[in-house]
């Protein structure tokens, strides 16, 4: 990669949530401190729900900066779940203080923004920053979807965190859709009224 992640000021950044049926897509920046070191960090999807969590509070206490940015189901319905995606990083990077030099992003898009910056695929298993973004990004939109469990009870949000697993489908047939399910999407689309008119 051009940009090298050891540099000052390099941010790296990456998103959760693309795949779920519900919720918003949360996206985390972070500018990891040289001097700090923590231990650990790897892609969010490889650790333990505990492991992120101590390793998320770590991050928020020695990263020279961080900061949280999301897109909303009303926008991912709008715009697109990868537009949405895009758009969650970069509200994500607009918010860190102190901003960054450069950015490396997660994945092989980079949103539309003024950063020198750089997409690396894989980059949550390459690059210390981005990994470090994957883990505040998913600690976020998990502690979310357990909100989102207690207002709408019986999805089981709690344990499938959104996504389309055979127990979400078959609360989504028995329940209907909620207003926090991606309409979008093909699973929720087709169970909507105007789905089967015609």
């Amino acid at each position: 990669m051009d940009i090298d992640p050891e540099a000052p000021g390099v941010a790296g950044v990456d998103e959760v949530g693309r795949g779920p049926l519900a919720g918003d897509v949360v996206a985390a920046a972070v500018i990891l401190d040289p001097a700090l070191s923590i231990v650990g960090l790897r892609d969010s999807k490889k650790l333990s729900a505990a492991r992120r969590e101590v390793l998320a509070e770590q991050i928020r206490e020695r990263a020279l900066g961080w900061a949280l940015g999301r897109a909303s189901v009303a926008e991912i319905d709008t715009l697109n779940i990868l537009q949405a995606s895009l758009l969650a990083m970069r509200r994500a990077v607009e918010a860190l203080i102190p901003q960054p030099i450069s950015v490396l992003v997660d994945g092989n898009r980079l949103p539309v923004w003024r950063y020198h910056a750089q997409a690396v695929v894989g980059g949550d298993g390459r690059v210390a920053s981005i990994a470090a973004a994957s883990i505040l990004a998913k600690v976020q939109r998990d502690k979310e979807l357990l909100e989102l469990d207690s207002l709408y009870p019986g999805y089981g949000f709690a344990a499938h965190k959104g996504y389309p697993t055979a127990q979400h489908l078959e609360a989504l047939r028995r329940l209907g859709v909620s207003p926090v399910h991606r309409r979008s999407f093909a699973p929720v689309k087709n169970l909507l009224p105007e789905a089967h008119r015609g």
